[in-house]
């Protein structure tokens, strides 16, 4: 199965995801790691979408011998979540989408102002290049998850009460 994030930066995308990898036992794949070592690598790719495509490879590999990927990234348009559909689709696999969001944009805003990077070389957006940022309505999602009125905790139960349902696929 492959569980497909996306949200806006600073909705808490990767403390659900990580925390959700660590539960179930899933691969964790975060498009910020992949990205960065790209850019800091001597490859300085030229085609910005490099990060996503080398995700794709490597989400439809670990697919194919039966892993559960959990996809992190922004998906901020519809180009992406069709690709992700894509891979699971070639692996022969189902896939859920799950859009995070902060509905209280003071927390939104402090979240961002107050980050503290986990990924050595990786620049941090600012608010308003986050309030800036392109983003197309999300009309594929099967969850939606507002970290502004629920506990991490209450969003992983949330998101295995809807894998655990019949047609959930977990």
């Amino acid at each position: 199965m492959l569980i497909i994030f996306g949200g806006l930066l600073g909705t808490g995308k990767t403390t659900i995801s990580r925390a959700l990898a660590e539960k179930i036992g899933a691969v964790h794949l975060r498009i910020d790691t992949i990205e960065t070592a790209i850019a800091n690598s001597d490859l300085h790719a030229k085609d910005t979408n490099a990060g996503y495509l080398a995700a794709y490879g490597i989400a439809r590999d670990n697919l194919l011998i039966g892993r559960t990927v959990i996809a992190d990234s922004v998906n901020s348009i519809k180009v992406t979540r069709d690709d992700w559909q894509e891979v699971a689709k070639s692996a022969d696999t189902s896939f859920i989408e799950i859009e995070v969001l902060c509905s209280d944009k003071k927390e939104h805003q402090k979240r961002i102002e107050c980050r503290v990077g986990d990924i050595e070389g990786h620049k941090l957006p600012t608010w308003q290049e986050v309030v800036n940022r392109e983003y197309e309505e999300w009309k594929t999602k099967n969850i939606t998850i507002d970290t502004a009125t629920q506990t991490l905790d209450q969003t992983i139960e949330a998101i295995l009460n809807f894998l655990s349902r019949p047609g959930g696929n977990f």
